[in-house]
């Protein structure tokens, strides 16, 4: 006898059984002990695979250079190829970029570039998913890059390797988005901390960069993955900082007008690399036509040229910079090296490179501070530090130029240097690089202008972004019955609750608008025996008129105590109508 079936293949009416949850399981998706446990996980790994990403980079650079960092050997010759002398440089890229670019175009896209970027994008729009095989391809892909000569950073790829691992982790316990997304957060935290003995620096540079917010939660989790992969880089690379550099101090309090002066100067280059990185990128798309896997080994001759003329600017160039802040080169070289990284950098990226802007900021800031102290100080010999205390502070005011993260730039700058001597200048100088993007950039940043291009905005919710163009104007209910400012609190009670909005504006007895009052104001009156009328209590909300985009009614209403707000006349200031959640959640649904 054949026994019919519903569509999920049960006989009707029969007992659905679902599977017993393992309790393990439970623990770790939903306690605060079981994030814990892997929030260390991920740290550790993030730690290790920090190790060996560090340890690839070395290994090819003295693979295709012969030297454990070529951009402090002046253009010398291959040791293994003494005949080809510094002609070497030329090839390199090109063999380098034969490798790493079908690598990135077969297997993980994503890779591509600066890297920080793609785990905003993740996090903001894809709930925290990041494929498992970005971790294997942006290692190989940027350690290619920086060890044939690439002009970029390690903590963009560090930072998607770390996120990546615990992205992969999160979907491997099937854990929510809003865990996923911390797990994300702490793999970056943890591999900014190994990678550059950084452990305080991780967590704020992935609550401010990559989670942008500072939940207690989700702090706790990214510190203990931060602490955790600062102990396995310490076990490894040793307990100093990550900079040798000799002690700085001040001379003067007057300097710190300069140190203004300094976070304006060198946070315009932080905008200008912004600028100039995307306009060569754009440049190189624009000049190409063949197929992307063969990209980077065709723009790896021009890089090579440009190595040619500059050493410097091979890899991430970190013995150059110690040697700028440390005096030994003149002003005008310095300014060359500033516009050689730019520009080298925004070559590397813009052929299909891999590796992160973090580093060739802070060199450019470096470059920019100590030429500016060297300025200064021939100017005011007496009342001056020496040019390499303006060039540490020009570190950190370069990459908030940039960036724009400002608690990540004092903190990475503190554990980089271990100059503590310097704080509150650099603090100074950070806050006035940070206004000074903000004035001449507006809303982006060197990470967030990549994701704009692409027509993203993650400053803006999901909501708003499907809200953007309709205005208030074309969602207006009529206006609730307003109340007078000499009602008293018990007839005012009863109105705010008939009205269903916890909210009712408040007129004067000729009509004209004094604000709204709502229904907790009122009920605290009342519990307090308070002989008072409506009209002591009102309160201004936010200014919503009829050309509002629905985005800012949507703000406003978020942080109103009800569920409406009136919307005034733009020219005469009275009430039109009124706006609601449900006007906005109504515009939201799709049609039909």
């Amino acid at each position: 006898m054949t026994v019919r079936t519903g569509g999920n293949g049960r006989k009707p009416g029969a007992r659905l059984e679902v599977p017993a949850q393992q309790p393990a399981g439970v623990w770790l998706r939903e306690s605060s002990s079981g994030l814990a446990v892997l929030a260390v996980t991920i740290g550790a790994g993030a730690g290790l695979g920090a190790v060996a990403f560090r340890w690839l980079i070395t290994t090819f650079t003295h693979l295709f250079s012969g030297h454990a960092d070529y951009s402090a050997a002046g253009g010398e010759a291959h040791p293994w190829f003494p005949a080809l002398g510094p002609w070497f440089l030329l090839i390199a890229p090109v063999l380098a970029g034969l490798v790493y670019g079908p690598l990135v175009y077969r297997f993980a896209p994503e890779a591509r570039g600066h890297g920080v970027p793609e785990v905003m994008y993740a996090v903001a729009e894809k709930g925290g998913r990041i494929p498992a095989q970005v971790t294997v391809v942006k290692a190989l892909a940027s350690a290619l890059t920086i060890g044939s000569g690439g002009s970029v950073g390690r903590e963009g790829p560090i930072v998607q390797i770390g996120s990546a691992l615990g992205s992969t982790f999160g979907r491997w316990f099937r854990l929510p988005e809003s865990r996923l997304r911390v797990l994300v957060a702490c793999g970056a935290a943890g591999g900014i901390a190994a990678t550059f003995n950084a452990p305080m620096a991780g967590p704020f540079f992935a609550m401010e960069l990559i989670l942008r917010d500072f939940a207690v939660e989700s702090f706790g989790a990214v510190v203990l993955s931060s602490v955790t992969a600062g102990v396995v880089g310490r076990a490894v690379f040793g307990n100093v900082a990550f900079l040798d550099l000799p002690p700085f101090t001040l001379r003067n309090p007057v300097e710190y007008l300069l140190f203004v002066v300094l976070g304006v100067v060198v946070g315009a280059c932080g905008v200008l690399f912004t600028k100039v990185l995307y306009r060569i990128e754009d440049a190189c798309d624009w000049i190409w036509r063949g197929p992307e896997w063969l990209r980077p080994a065709v723009g790896g001759l021009v890089l090579g040229g440009l190595l040619l003329a500059l050493p410097e600017m091979y890899g991430v160039g970190y013995p150059v910079l110690q040697n700028a802040v440390e005096g030994k080169y003149v002003f005008g070289f310095l300014l060359l090296l500033l516009v050689g990284k730019i520009v080298a950098t925004s070559l590397t990226i813009g052929i299909g490179g891999s590796g992160g802007v973090f580093a060739p900021s802070l060199f450019i800031g470096a470059m920019g501070g100590t030429a500016f102290g060297i300025a200064v100080h021939a100017w005011l010999p007496g009342m001056t530090a020496s040019p390499g205390v303006y060039g540490l502070i020009g570190m950190g005011a370069a990459f908030a130029g940039a960036a724009r993260a400002p608690i990540t730039a004092v903190i990475i700058l503190f554990e980089l240097t271990g100059q503590y001597t310097i704080i509150l200048p650099l603090m100074t100088a950070i806050v006035v690089a940070t206004l000074t993007s903000k004035t001449l950039l507006r809303e982006d940043t060197i990470y967030t202008l990549k994701l704009r291009r692409r027509g993203v905005d993650i400053d803006k919710r999901p909501e708003a972004r499907r809200l953007a163009g309709t205005t208030v104007a074309q969602v207006l209910e009529p206006l609730p019955d307003a109340l007078r400012e000499d009602t008293g609190l018990r007839p005012a009670a009863r109105a705010l609750a008939l009205s269903g909005h916890g909210i009712l504006p408040v007129v004067s007895a000729d009509g004209r608008y004094h604000g709204c009052v709502t229904a907790r104001a009122v009920a605290e009156a009342l519990t307090d025996d308070r002989a008072e009328t409506v009209g002591s209590l009102a309160e201004l909300p936010p200014v919503v008129t009829g050309e509002s985009p629905l985005t800012d009614a949507l703000d406003a209403l978020t942080q109103a105590a009800g569920t409406g707000l009136p919307v005034q006349d733009k020219e005469t200031g009275t009430l039109s109508g009124w706006i609601t959640h449900q006007a906005i959640l109504t515009a939201l649904r799709p049609a039909g």
